[in-house]
């Protein structure tokens, strides 16, 4: 029997990067990032404890949706913004969220007093980002709920969207 090979294959740019977020649930695998700190080899992300970041930059680097992987929020925004990432009012899915800092505490005990946090938006109830307290990504409200007075227990600061998604 003799195999037809298609004519033209075109990747679905959106759909394969919110297939690759849906599919990150529970793995392991940005668990770890050694750095040499002060002479000595440690675990910079803590088992998985400060791990959103690496996560995200990763997930957008493998879909080239930024130029680098990083270990901050802070990196991790400023590149998607020079990326061509613009922060905008409402969510969409496929979006980078960036959350309030807040106090966490990581799986193991240890505490973060000013910890901000990076994930994305995949519907209109939720999100899909790194737990800090069992060390890998998690999908949860995306404002983590709200309190009794209706406000979110955990505030969104910025909001990204790639244009180029749209394509």
């Amino acid at each position: 029997m003799e195999t037809i090979l298609p004519k033209e294959i075109k990747i679905i740019r959106l759909d394969s990067y919110l297939q690759t977020i849906k599919n990150s649930l529970g793995t392991g695998l940005f668990r770890n990032l050694f750095a040499e700190v002060d002479g000595k080899r440690m675990d910079i992300l803590k088992n998985g404890g400060l791990s959103c970041p690496v996560f995200v930059s990763s997930i957008l680097y493998l879909h080239k949706l930024c130029s680098y992987i990083h270990a901050t929020v802070d990196g991790t925004t400023k590149d998607i913004k020079a990326f061509g990432w613009e922060e905008v009012k409402t969510p969409r899915v496929g979006a980078v969220l960036v959350w309030e800092s807040a106090k966490t505490t990581d799986h193991s005990g240890d505490v973060y007093p000013h910890h901000q946090h990076i994930g994305f938006y995949v519907d209109e109830e939720s999100a899909i980002s790194n737990s800090a307290s069992v060390g890998y990504p998690v999908q949860h409200h995306w404002t983590f709920g709200l309190q009794d007075n209706n406000q979110p227990i955990r505030k969104v600061e910025k909001i990204f969207w790639y244009k180029k998604l749209e394509k």
